[in-house]
């Protein structure tokens, strides 16, 4: 049996266009938007100052790049890098790839960078626009990957929402940055897919249970009676 592999997804490359521009410069000017970033905040960082921190001109920034928006989230993505698509053999396997991936990619984030950044997300339309694009639908589509893939080896059922099995894992861990403070570790991932998420995904449905207190019984009592006598 071949050994799990696991691949990234292509880097969504289509950012610089006409003549090969200098990789090096790239690096330098997405490690000083980081840089700032952490320092000021998305609100405050302009194309004049991650110029000025990198040493280099607006008019190469914007070669590359169309926007502030697009500086940023490119950047952020340079640190996190591609999505995975594992494919272990099973769903358990599969998602404690991407946690690990996850959450190595997460020690690299500054906590109050990122809490600064969900901030500015709120505000700023084309933010969120380029935020989503960039990195949110790429992650998405990658934990629809795992389920569609566990859906056809029959370990999920073909009816589970899978809209809202994709949601739960960054909603838990966007939840657990912002009441704490601190980027989600690996030991917290592992927490929210053993006892969350393949729970919710593989439990079979079933009748609801009974109520085991007065009030639940009288109230299941009146409601059969109800469907009784109509």
């Amino acid at each position: 049996m071949p050994a799990p592999t696991m691949t990234r997804k292509a880097e969504g490359a289509g950012q610089h266009r006409g003549r090969a521009l200098d990789p090096h410069r790239d690096a330098a000017l997405r490690e000083a938007t980081i840089e700032l970033l952490a320092e000021i905040g998305y609100d405050r960082l302009t194309i004049d100052a991650v110029a000025a921190r990198a040493r280099s001109s607006k008019a190469t920034i914007y070669r590359r790049w169309p926007g502030k928006a697009e500086l940023v989230v490119d950047a952020l993505h340079g640190l996190k890098g591609a999505p995975l698509l594992p494919d272990t053999g099973s769903l358990l396997g599969d998602l404690e790839c991407i946690a690990r991936g996850s959450a190595s990619a997460d020690n690299l984030l500054d906590a109050q960078l990122m809490m600064g950044l969900v901030s500015a997300l709120t505000r700023d339309a084309e933010l969120r626009r380029v935020f989503r694009e960039r990195l949110i639908d790429p992650h998405t589509e990658s934990l629809r990957h795992v389920f569609e893939h566990a859906v056809a080896r029959g370990e999920v059922a073909a009816d589970r929402n899978l809209d809202l099995l994709v949601s739960v894992y960054p909603a838990l861990m966007l939840r657990k940055l912002l009441m704490s403070g601190e980027m989600p570790d690996a030991h917290f991932a592992q927490q929210v897919i053993n006892d969350v998420i393949v729970p919710l995904a593989t439990t079979p449905d079933g009748p609801s249970p009974a109520p085991t207190n007065k009030l639940g019984r009288a109230v299941a009592r009146r409601s059969v009676v109800r469907h009784q006598e109509s």
